[in-house]
C-alpha cells in the first residue's frame, strides 16, 4: 500500500470532492459490529442527555457526546453536531462564570459523595434503598460532577 493511500491522501477524484475519504466512506469502513456499538452507545447517551436537559445534570454535554458517537455510525447526524457543540460550550462557560457558581457546584459534588457514604454504610437506618448500590451511584455522581467542574474550569480559564 502506498504512503499516500495510508495517510488518506491522493486516490481517485470523487465528484465534488478532493479525493480524501469523507465521513460516509469512513463510516462504511467500520466493521458492522462497531457501527452498531457506536450507534447504540450514542443513542443511549443522547437519550440520557435529553432527559438531563430537564433534570439536574450535564444534559447538553451528554447530548453532544451522543451525537459525536452517532455521527461516526450514521454520517447524516454530523450536521447536528456543531450547533450542539456551540451551545454545550456556552453552558460550560456559564457554569464556571463566577466563584459562587464554582463553589456551589463543588459543594454539591462533595455533598453527593458524603450522602453516598452515609447511604452505603447505612449510618442512618431508616433511609430508603440503603446499601452500597445506592451509595456507590451517589459517590460516582459526585465524582463525575467534580470532574466536569474541573474540566470546565480548565477549558474556560486557560491562560
Amino acid at each position: 500500500m502506498s504512503a499516500a493511500r495510508r495517510t488518506g491522501q491522493g486516490g481517485p477524484e470523487r465528484p465534488g470532492g478532493s479525493g480524501v475519504p469523507g465521513a460516509v466512506e469512513r463510516s462504511r469502513r467500520l466493521h458492522p459490529a462497531k457501527r452498531l456499538a457506536l450507534g447504540v452507545l450514542g443513542g443511549v447517551l443522547l437519550l440520557v442527555g435529553l432527559a438531563l436537559l430537564v433534570l439536574p445534570g450535564p444534559g447538553m454535554l451528554l447530548v453532544l457526546a451522543g451525537l459525536v458517537l452517532l455521527s461516526r455510525a450514521v454520517p447524516a447526524v454530523a450536521r447536528f453536531e456543531e450547533p450542539v457543540r456551540v451551545r454545550a460550550m456556552q453552558g460550560v462557560a456559564a457554569s464556571v462564570a463566577s466563584p459562587w457558581r464554582i463553589a456551589g457546584t463543588a459543594l454539591a459534588g462533595l455533598a453527593l459523595i458524603g450522602a453516598g457514604v452515609v447511604w452505603g454504610a447505612r449510618l442512618v437506618p431508616r433511609l430508603p434503598f440503603g446499601g452500597w448500590s445506592t451509595g456507590s451511584s451517589l459517590i460516582l455522581s459526585g465524582l463525575v460532577l467534580l470532574g466536569l467542574l474541573g474540566w470546565s474550569y480548565r477549558r474556560t480559564h486557560r491562560s
